[in-house]
């Protein structure tokens, strides 16, 4: 666990800057106008039936998705319990555990959300997409906080920045309903979470070695939502594969990508 004080001077004020950085986004989300979902948001490139699977690309690619988590959720159950079911610790406290059981569960339910809603593209389909994902974007930034900051803080983040996910993509779905969706509390929590994430990791030592194996993750999602934005392009090149089924398998390396980390880490005090 980080000591008190153990943060420089220059540091310190780093973090005050953020936290400060944070609640103006979170007020200007509140104050701006609401952004609206496009109209054509279910309209994919790759909407080819196969084996009686509408949209096949796109709901079979999750498939991918469902493995990494799965990966993950095996690696935390091995590394955690010795076959005689005693404890092993992977981690240095417990406190760091529970962020990476909530983000690799939420990455297996990705899968089936998503399957689902690329089966039957609306917005009620498109609720269980988003919603494990705005949970595990919220868990990553939990664990994040607790390996460059404080496990106990990051511990107590958690029910706090899930709730705040979660609730980000019931509201957007709630005015959707109204007939006037709004956006912008999920954009913040997908997008300004990964990006306070990557400042974190660049402004904190991490407790492990591979540190730098959170920010390359977070690089490979971004690959993932370009490859999404250009899912008709993508599409074109060859009619093969579309933007948005390549977005599926980068964010499943992605996820992929955070259990090699933690599998090859070790403690930085342990390595001294």
């Amino acid at each position: 666990m980080t000591p008190a004080g153990a943060f420089s001077h220059a540091t310190r004020k780093w973090l005050i800057l953020l936290l400060v950085f944070s609640i103006a986004v979170v007020l200007l989300a509140v104050t701006m106008p609401p952004t609206s979902q496009p109209h054509t948001y279910h309209q994919f490139a790759d909407q080819r039936t196969l084996l009686g699977i509408p949209n096949f690309m796109n709901v079979v690619s999750n498939l991918a998705i469902l493995l990494s988590g799965l990966l993950g959720l095996s690696y935390l159950w091995r590394s955690y319990r010795r076959p005689d079911g005693t404890e092993q610790r992977h981690f240095l406290t417990t406190a760091e555990y529970w962020p990476y059981v909530v983000l690799f569960a939420s990455v297996v339910l990705v899968a089936p959300g998503s399957a689902y809603y690329h089966w039957e593209s609306n917005n009620a389909s498109l609720l269980w997409d988003r919603l494990p994902i705005a949970v595990g974007v919220s868990a990553l930034l939990a664990a994040v906080l607790s390996d460059r900051i404080n496990p106990r803080l990051g511990l107590w983040a958690l029910p706090a920045l899930i709730f705040m996910g979660a609730g980000s993509v019931i509201y957007w779905y709630w005015s959707e309903q109204q007939g006037a969706g709004n956006l912008n509390y999920y954009i913040v929590i997908q997008f300004y979470s990964l990006l306070l994430a990557v400042l974190l990791s660049l402004l904190l030592p991490s407790r492990y070695t591979r540190g730098s194996d959170i920010n390359k993750a977070i690089g490979l999602y971004a690959v993932a939502k370009f490859a999404e934005t250009f899912d008709q392009q993508i599409f074109d090149l060859g009619q093969i594969i579309s933007g948005h089924t390549l977005k599926h398998l980068f964010a499943a390396l992605s996820i992929w990508w955070i259990v090699r980390m933690l599998k090859k880490r070790t403690p930085v005090s342990a390595k001294r």
